[in-house]
């Protein structure tokens, strides 16, 4: 006897246990701040049967008014037929399923739900039940739509800078000279290899008069639109036309005329331009000369530019180190004229530092050595190819990337 009531002693006491656990569960489903319904599956159109404080927040109807009925009296005009339509065959199907859809409160309002059906199944594998949970996601969901809104319009804005950098582009190709004068004992000859964005390089050799040459290479600081404006401002400020161009000035001995100006003072009417102009803040540097056709000199100013390299009965010269102070840098810079006269077959070679100073790899620049090696190398070539052998050496150094810079070369030669 004395065991019989220990062991109904024993049972009692797991019973209260497992009511308490019961009871616990429910007050957890009670207090949560998701909305939880239970629909049962063996009735016809899977009635609630159960459901949370949590979900009269939610949806504002109260757990009288839901139970008996399916969840979808809380669709609406707005609600995705592809999400229902999902979520019935999950039900159909006896599987879980989770999808957003938008979803109505009592009094109208719209909500994005993200609703979570688990199926329950009995010890027989069948399923019973569904546990249903509702979460409102309204604030993220329109916080993804912010966003790709947001990206919709940088994706615009991005194309549209796109296109203009491509623009900008067109026009930078567009200062390149179209073909070079035809001097007999002269040969001319350029490439431009532009960067991946847009930039300020721009060369030309201009014909002045019936005996002088104007042979200029620039380049302009950073990189994009403003650097290609500014280019298509210097080469019309560069141009022939006596009356609006920065070669010519006034005759002494008659101001109506127009003569050659010397290029100190091209450069110095340059700066003082751009010096002056304090809304721009853009500077470049230049080599500007006068190429006498006659006596094969050639006088000319570098502003903060590499020095042409000279190469003279095949033996290059060192470059000089770079002179002058870049135009629009310094207000009363003063510029420094250089003369070199070429013989029967000197080469003078022009170039930006897009071609020295591209890197490989390993971060190192393609430098000045290299440079005058390579045109040492190709001493033997064609003018034109030689600098085509140069542009594929510096590619090939800067690969895979290729120049962070334009990669501008401008040459002469003396042949005859």
């Amino acid at each position: 006897m004395t065991v019989a009531k220990g062991s109904e002693g024993v049972a009692s006491l797991d019973s209260r246990r497992v009511r308490a656990q019961l009871e616990l569960k429910d007050r957890a489903l009670a207090a949560s701040a998701e909305g939880i319904t239970i629909a049962d599956a063996s009735l016809p159109d899977n009635p609630l049967i159960y459901a949370n404080a949590g979900f009269e927040k939610l949806t504002g109807f109260s757990v009288a008014e839901v139970i008996g009925r399916n969840c979808r009296f809380l669709q609406g005009p707005g609600t995705s037929l592809e999400a229902v339509e999902e979520l019935r065959a999950a039900v159909r199907n006896k599987r879980a399923v989770t999808v957003t859809l938008l979803n109505y409160r009592k009094d109208g309002t719209p909500f994005w739900n993200r609703l979570s059906i688990t199926p329950v199944r009995d010890s027989a594998g069948a399923v019973t039940h569904f546990i249903g949970v509702q979460s409102d996601v309204t604030g993220e969901k329109q916080a993804k739509e912010e966003l790709q809104r947001v990206n919709e319009r940088l994706e615009a804005a991005s194309q549209l800078m796109r296109l203009d950098l491509a623009a900008a582009a067109e026009v930078q190709r567009s200062l390149l000279p179209l073909e070079m004068p035809r001097v007999p004992g002269m040969e001319f000859a350029y490439k431009f290899r532009p960067c991946t964005s847009v930039g300020g390089d721009c060369l030309n050799v201009l014909t002045l008069d019936d005996r002088h040459l104007g042979v200029y290479i620039l380049d302009v600081s950073g990189h994009g639109a403003a650097a290609a404006l500014l280019s298509v401002t210097l080469s019309h400020m560069l141009s022939v036309v006596p009356d609006r161009s920065f070669l010519y000035q006034p005759c002494a001995d008659n101001a109506r005329q127009h003569c050659i100006a010397p290029p100190v003072e091209v450069v110095t009417r340059l700066n003082r331009r751009f010096s002056d102009n304090s809304t721009v803040h853009q500077f470049f540097t230049m080599i500007y000369g006068i190429l006498d056709t006659q006596t094969s000199e050639f006088r000319y100013v570098s502003a903060g530019h590499l020095s042409p390299v000279h190469i003279r009965c095949g033996v290059t010269q060192r470059i000089r180190e770079a002179g002058g102070i870049p135009v629009g840098l310094l207000p009363g810079a003063t510029y420094e004229e250089y003369s070199i006269k070429l013989s029967r077959g000197d080469r003078l070679y022009f170039c930006t530092d897009g071609i020295l100073e591209a890197e490989n790899l390993a971060e190192e620049e393609f430098g000045v050595d290299r440079l005058l090696g390579t045109l040492t190398q190709t001493l033997e070539l064609p003018l034109d190819e030689s600098l085509s052998v140069l542009i594929r050496c510096v590619e090939e150094w800067s690969a895979p990337a290729g120049p962070a810079d334009d990669a501008s070369l401008l040459a002469v030669e003396c042949s005859g």
